[in-house]
């Protein structure tokens, strides 16, 4: 038994699964973080109001919310690699859908419907629960911290892309470009074609079907309150993604720190997310979810208390950025923790769903209350309200394994 244990606290971290599962997550990320910039633009050409942008964006996030459990299962039951090439085909005809302009149907079925259903087969849930299955518990958090700061770097990195699309090509071609790189992904899914019978941590997991699994984690309190918590997570960073490039216009900074802003969240997400990964290995991680629901909270509070410039544009991105995606590595450690790797897709897009119900509150409130009010401060005081609300409801969390009957 401590042979097998020297064995596995020695085993190497599954590189080749890690960086191809980054990768795909750069793709799958970059591009939905960078909606904002298409909206001005867009909406210029088409005579659209901000609400129906606003209802595509809102769409997307539901969907990707409603595909994760499905997709997620689906990863643990037929192997993620065929998912992740469902993924880049589901998002590349979104985006180019989305490129038509000829009718807001195509807006929100392409840069709605498809392309959330696209992120929902690629998303953190279904690349992080391969992650799991080739690690050991010990290294679980960093490897999901790794996952998570790729999606932040595919936002640093497509800030200035699509900008640069956009302004060299206009914003319908834009869309297509961006489609056709998703076409990369199928080329990165092949490390990552496992299902939950694989892997080095396969022959530990606790028998369970998917429904019995699904189960057992809606009737524990913990799992409830995680999967509540997390619905402002997503309420709060989907409703700055789609409309802060568009609110600092509204306030009179030039359009390029809105690129600026952008690009710095995804730099200090990638940071935001190792650190998550390291912390959430050694401390409490309902506490330390806690803490970064209060950090969001006091960071929007001073940004729309202070002086707005720049200079303060630069500081807020920055202090966001380190708070932004550092949730997902505790979060889905703990669903991890609680019931294993075995349903973690499946179990991690449902907490994820909740995350995008957020999602497309935040979004679509935006834009309704912007046309109804002309102005964005009514969101940014909910989302201030809320973040100490999941506060509260994570302090509670008890970080643990469920409990089950002991098996022969």
């Amino acid at each position: 038994m401590s042979i097998a244990i020297r064995t596995t606290k020695r085993q190497h971290m599954p590189w080749l699964i890690i960086l191809a599962g980054s990768l795909i997550a750069v793709f799958t990320f970059g591009p939905r973080s960078a909606m904002g910039f298409f909206q001005l633009p867009m909406l210029a050409d088409t005579s659209w109001d901000r609400s129906t942008f606003g209802l595509a964006m809102a769409l997307q996030n539901l969907f990707w919310g409603l595909g994760q459990p499905f997709f997620g299962a689906a990863a643990d039951k037929y192997g993620t690699g065929r998912v992740l090439i469902l993924s880049s085909l589901l998002y590349a005809t979104g985006l180019v859908c989305m490129s038509f302009g000829t009718s807001p149907f195509w807006l929100h079925f392409g840069g709605g419907v498809l392309v959330g259903l696209g992120i929902a087969a690629g998303s953190f849930s279904v690349i992080l629960s391969a992650f799991a299955r080739h690690v050991t518990p010990e290294q679980r958090s960093m490897a999901f911290g790794i996952g998570t700061a790729a999606g932040s770097a595919g936002m640093f990195i497509f800030a200035p892309i699509s900008q640069a699309l956009i302004s060299n090509y206009g914003w319908s071609d834009g869309l297509v470009w961006m489609g056709a790189m998703m076409l990369m992904v199928p080329l990165l899914a092949w490390p990552l074609r496992g299902n939950s019978s694989s892997g080095t941590q396969s022959q530990a997991q606790f028998q369970q079907t998917a429904g019995q699994a699904l189960k057992e984690a809606l009737g524990h309190k913990s799992y409830l309150l995680l999967t509540t918590g997390f619905f402002v997570c997503g309420f709060q960073v989907a409703f700055i993604t789609a409309h802060f490039p568009a609110y600092l216009g509204d306030i009179g900074i030039e359009p390029r720190y809105a690129v600026i802003a952008m690009a710095l969240i995804g730099f200090f997400n990638i940071a935001g997310s190792l650190a998550a990964g390291f912390i959430g290995q050694r401390y409490s991680k309902p506490y330390f979810l806690a803490y970064i629901y209060i950090g969001r909270s006091i960071a929007v509070t001073a940004f729309l208390l202070l002086p707005q410039s720049p200079l303060s544009v630069i500081i807020f991105a920055a202090v966001m950025g380190l708070l932004w995606l550092s949730t997902v590595p505790p979060t889905n450690g703990l669903v991890a923790i609680m019931f294993g790797t075995r349903h973690l897709g499946m179990l991690g897009g449902v907490v994820f769903l909740s995350h995008q119900i957020g999602s497309f509150l935040g979004v679509w409130m935006g834009g309704f209350l912007y046309d109804k009010l002309g102005s964005y401060d009514l969101v940014w005081w909910l989302g201030v309200i809320m973040g100490l609300f999941a506060a509260a409801v994570h302090w509670p969390i008890e970080e643990r394994a469920v409990q089950r009957p002991a098996t022969a």
